[in-house]
């Protein structure tokens, strides 16, 4: 079963497309209304998001079989960079998303007009 998840590229990129939606969603919770917190809101979103897909591509690693000692068998610079990488790459799947997200906020504004 865990195959499925991990060989498909299905799943893996509807999680990480939800996630870009959800995440400055979640976020924007926490920050007020305005331009300064909406931008900072998008770069709090994106190094989130860049956590998010970077944990979740260990996660299909570990899914796949692959043991966690040889994963880290170069040292933490050696494979965090791998995985940042793996990170940065899919946020061409979901950096549109959570671009469309962020845009879409103002509307939900009371205090502040934009």
């Amino acid at each position: 079963m865990g195959n499925v998840f991990a060989d498909g590229l299905i799943f893996p990129a509807l999680g990480l497309a939800l996630f870009g939606w959800l995440v400055p969603r979640g976020l924007s919770l926490f920050f007020p209304e305005g331009v300064r917190p909406l931008l900072l809101l998008g770069f709090v979103s994106t190094m989130c998001m860049l956590l998010l897909s970077s944990l979740g591509f260990i996660g299909l690693y570990l899914v796949q079989g692959v043991p966690l000692a040889e994963l880290i068998v170069g040292g933490f610079g050696e494979w965090g960079v791998h995985f940042v990488q793996l990170g940065l790459l899919s946020a061409l799947l979901w950096g549109p998303i959570l671009i469309l997200s962020v845009a879409g906020l103002p509307r939900t504004w009371v205090d502040e007009t934009w």
